[in-house]
């Protein structure tokens, strides 16, 4: 055990993120939490600690069953909330060599011809969310995030990986309920079995059916040489990439449309091109980071991080919502959205062979959608004070349940 400190109880609700952040920073750059059902782990919001522990593979591993004593001992339980975090046989789950092999199998899909050959599609499907968004009445109350913020990045990936229209419900929910630190232990225990299900059934369906998609260049590798990929990392992978990369992009969105719709005078400073989207796009990561606490890394050797000893074997979390908000990197003014701050330094992204292996897609969607939203509907406004905005449910993710506006006046031009 490491040293005796008070943990802080993380709220499954999600309610407070960066409150929560403000308490733990009491405690110094890394802080003792208590997640559910008793586990003990550690949450990071130190910039410079955090680059250190995701720099460092050999320390601070990503293993579970290599590194984690009570999960390779059964003493957590498949009923645990968060128990498909350390279930995934994934590049999320591995380290060194194993996370290699995973991560080159997939860069092909995401680099930047692949992306930039993506735009024509990323500019339809904007405009086709538009458009449905138009046939509201203006004095309807639109929940823009399931409507838009959910809807663009969901299209986007279950395009990219081949996800037939009529099962992408089913394939896509395993990774909501993966966010969701509310869950019961019925619900969770089901959420493993039921996940891993519904991808091997679209892996099975893309055998059958192959197309130029993501799916089926995995299936291929597989078939050409087995040892590149083994049926649980590929069902990981699926899995992770459709629920990751969908629902941290959605939260994107979502914060800096409620930053730009709270702040008129920015708005109107960015649509005069004085400010750039892409500085908006960067401090909503930092203020805003769509992360909130990232599971897991685990220690495996005893180790001093922070002025706090670490035993070898614990949990740790990374609080992404957090490090932006670093005051040692951006000072009294770290908690303010300011896109005209000259340094935006973030790792909303990651950083080290982790760094997220999307980001270009991501932003590439990002600056597409955001400046097409606000084009098309110039006067958009929250529907309820800022402040009525409820937490998503969840200490993994920094997001809101939902985003009622009103669309008010709309244009006619499209993207």
């Amino acid at each position: 055990m490491s040293d005796a400190v008070c943990p802080y109880v993380l709220n499954p609700e999600g309610t407070d993120t960066h409150g929560e952040t403000a308490r733990l920073r009491e405690q110094g750059p890394i802080a003792r939490v208590e997640l559910p059902d008793g586990v003990l782990a550690w949450s990071v919001h130190d910039y410079e600690l955090t680059k250190e522990i995701m720099g460092n593979e050999a320390l601070f591993s990503k293993n579970p069953r290599r590194n984690w004593p009570d999960y390779i001992d059964g003493k957590i339980s498949d009923g645990w909330p968060l128990i498909t975090w350390a279930a995934m046989d994934t590049m999320a789950t591995q380290d060194g060599a194993d996370h290699a092999r995973l991560r080159k199998l997939l860069l092909k899909a995401f680099t930047q011809r692949r992306v930039d050959a993506m735009q024509e599609h990323i500019d339809s499907t904007v405009n086709e969310l538009l458009d449905d968004l138009a046939a509201a009445a203006p004095d309807e109350v639109v929940d823009i995030k399931a409507r838009f913020h959910m809807e663009l990045p969901t299209r986007l990936m279950c395009d990219l990986f081949g996800v037939p229209v009529d099962v992408r419900a089913e394939v896509l929910e395993g990774g909501h309920k993966n966010i969701d630190t509310r869950i019961t232990a019925e619900v969770a225990e089901a959420n493993l079995a039921n996940w891993q299900v519904a991808i091997s059934n679209l892996v099975q369906y893309k055998r059958e059916n192959p197309g130029d998609d993501l799916t089926t260049g995995m299936i291929a590798a597989k078939e050409e040489d087995g040892s590149r990929l083994s049926d649980s990392e590929m069902i990981g992978t699926l899995h992770l990439l459709l629920g990751a990369g969908s629902e941290t992009l959605v939260n994107a969105l979502a914060h800096a449309s409620v930053a730009l719709m709270t702040d008129r005078e920015l708005l109107t400073k960015v649509k005069a091109g004085e400010i750039a989207w892409e500085e908006v796009f960067e401090e909503t990561l930092r203020v805003e980071s769509p992360v909130a606490h990232l599971p897991f890394r685990f220690a495996t050797e005893d180790v001093e991080l922070g002025g706090v000893k670490i035993a070898k074997g614990d949990v740790m979390l990374v609080d992404f919502a957090g490090v932006g908000r670093d005051p040692k990197i951006h000072g009294e003014t770290a908690d303010e959205f300011n896109a005209l701050r000259e340094d935006k330094t973030h790792l909303s992204f990651g950083f080290g062979v982790h760094y997220c292996i999307g980001a270009r897609l991501a932003k590439s969607a990002w600056m597409t959608g955001i400046p097409a939203l606000f084009e098309r509907f110039p006067d958009i406004e929250l529907a309820v004070d800022r402040s009525e905005l409820v937490g998503q449910g969840s200490f993994v993710v920094n997001g809101h349940e939902s985003l009622p506006v009103l669309l008010k006046g709309k244009s006619a031009v499209g993207v």
